[in-house]
């Protein structure tokens, strides 16, 4: 992917200034290590919420648990639940805090004041609709559904997206507060083509030729194509659902996908490999290696990394079977085989749905299955959505990155289903401030306690066709942590910026370091002004998009702004 973002190296280099409305200027000092052989030890502390959901085995919600109830492990070993919340059908019972309004998107006109839940316990919903792996009547029959959900079940102030994947990733509705909008976009995706039926289409071919072929020497290369294309076009498939997931990582609360498709092959080609063995298996044909074969087309891996990655992002997967009742292609009168070929379709049909159950199921949500009517499965997924229960603790391993397994158990309660994601990767700061300044820019996400200001300057444009774009990050020296040290106070910044262009191409998050330094006798006159850091973003012409993370790396506090540029207007 293209970069649009460069830092040009003197201007980055260049010593920024703290400036008043006066402009009165206070100087950079060197990285606070090397003074005088001080260091500074700063604390992480990161907390991992697990959201559970708990029911009888007829799946009747368990409500009016308490944070005694439950057992928490991280990789097997008991951890300490220091953060507790419960909520039953949209009310907080225990762990709430004074609502406060929605600042990161604001809501539309008509809804006037909207509470919201805590910042860690916001919904974020994604209508994920993969036109690439379905057929389009079962995908407008499962819209009527979703549809009525969304309207029905949604409650105001809950965030929700529409995307689809059509061999590329499109934002079909941005984020918003209002329900209907992506009830009312559904609708424009029920004209658009669905790939699906050319996969079939292909593959009842390929069984056709199966059944009349006299030496398999005549199909298996047929098969080997085509479980390789389908294979392909299956990573990329995963590719698209990995990408939206990585850049959901930043974006604080639950988020949810309702993944829907046709189902993913997990193996692409079994079934074809299963009906060339069971046509020529007794037929002097050497089928030796041929079911060995089709474990090369295997993306059970691709999947188990999808949902660890999920995991790591608080991201749970309720993935809907638009398909349906399934019903035997394959199976009929003129190949029927004792004991056999109603196996081949079951086999194509535990493949297209495995991957669904995995991700949902590992992910704490579940999977949509085998029915024809999905009122009912929709409907207990609102219920995850408004009865809930949210464990926190603090890790006590370090923040290496690792993935850890997590566990909950209910006390003393026999016969309850409790499903929960299963683990979490233990991210470093600078990982998770790179994920929020990427969720500023692609979701609009901001976090600004400490009042900082992005400002842009007027473009210059090159000779090499590109603009010189001038920035200013601007942080109130009172919100800053500062450390006295012989004779002045010192400060740390750490600023994460990145842009993106209106045609999705984007840089990479690039980090830069910013002690400050303020003598003493100025200290109380600082306070009343702005640290101001200029550097200049070279970029193309037309819309763009740049945020800025900033870390206080005294005092542990972080913000998330950004804003919008148009460049080359002039």
């Amino acid at each position: 992917m293209r970069n649009i973002l460069v830092l040009i190296s003197g201007l980055l280099l260049a010593t920024p200034i703290a400036v008043a409305e006066d402009g009165t200027n206070a100087s950079a000092g060197a990285p606070l290590e090397s003074i005088d052989g001080v260091f500074l030890d700063t604390v992480d502390v990161n907390i991992v919420n697990v959201d559970v959901y708990v029911t009888d085995k007829k799946g009747n919600r368990i409500t009016g648990l308490t944070k005694d109830d439950f057992e928490l492990y991280e990789d097997g070993k008991p951890v300490v639940i220091t953060n507790f919340y419960a909520v039953e059908e949209g009310t907080v019972k225990e762990g709430g805090i004074p609502l406060e309004p929605l600042d990161e998107l604001a809501p539309p006109e008509n809804f006037g004041s909207v509470a919201a839940a805590p910042e860690d316990q916001r919904l974020s919903l994604i209508v994920y609709v993969d036109n690439f792996n379905l057929h389009p009547f079962s995908r407008n029959r499962a819209f009527s559904y979703v549809r009525s959900f969304l309207r029905q079940k949604m409650k105001i102030g809950d965030r929700v997206m529409l995307v689809s994947y059509d061999r590329t990733l499109n934002e079909r509705q941005p984020w918003t507060q209002d329900p209907e909008l992506v009830a009312s976009a559904l609708y424009d995706l029920e004209d658009k083509s669905a790939h699906r039926v050319h996969w079939d289409s292909d593959r009842r071919d390929l069984l056709e030729a199966i059944f009349e072929a006299d030496r398999i020497s005549d199909v298996r290369g047929r098969v080997q194509t085509y479980a390789e294309n389908l294979y392909n076009d299956m990573r990329f498939t995963i590719k698209a659902l990995r990408e939206l997931v990585e850049h959901l990582a930043g974006l604080p609360g639950r988020k949810a996908i309702l993944y829907i498709s046709d189902g993913l092959a997990m193996r692409t080609g079994e079934d074809l490999y299963y009906a060339l063995d069971e046509k020529f298996r007794n037929r002097n044909a050497s089928t030796n290696g041929l079911l060995m074969e089709a474990f090369r087309f295997d993306l059970t891996r691709d999947f188990q990394q999808l949902t660890r990655i999920a995991n790591s992002n608080r991201v749970t997967f309720y993935t809907l079977d638009a398909e349906g009742l399934r019903t035997y292609s394959y199976y009929d009168v003129r190949n029927a085989v004792p004991g056999g070929s109603s196996f081949v379709d079951q086999t194509h049909f535990h493949n297209l749905q495995a991957p669904l159950q995995m991700l949902a199921e590992e992910t704490g949500g579940f999977a949509m299955i085998n029915t024809n009517n999905f009122s009912a499965p929709l409907a207990r997924m609102g219920e995850d959505f408004t009865t809930y229960y949210s464990l926190g603790y603090s890790p006590a391993t370090t923040a290496s990155g690792r993935f850890h397994e997590i566990e909950v158990k209910v006390k003393n309660r026999k016969g309850v289903v409790v499903r929960h994601r299963s683990g979490f990767r233990n991210k470093p700061l600078p990982t998770r401030m790179s994920e929020g300044t990427l969720a500023a820019l692609y979701h609009g996400y901001e976090s600004n306690p400490i009042g900082a200001r992005l400002d842009v300057g007027n473009e210059v444009r090159r000779d090499d066709g590109y603009y010189d774009v001038p920035l200013t990050i601007r942080v109130p020296i009172k919100s800053l942590e500062l450390l006295p040290l012989q004779g002045m106070y010192r400060g740390r910044l750490r600023f994460y910026i990145a842009a993106r262009d209106s045609e999705g191409g984007m840089s990479p998050v690039q980090d830069i370091p910013v002690p400050i330094d303020i003598q003493a006798d100025q200290l109380q006159d600082a306070r009343e002004k702005y640290y101001a850091y200029d550097l200049t973003l070279m970029m193309r012409r037309g819309g763009q998009r740049v945020a800025v993370g900033i870390h206080d790396e005294i005092g542990a506090d972080s913000a998330f702004i950004s804003t919008t540029v148009f460049i080359g207007r002039r």
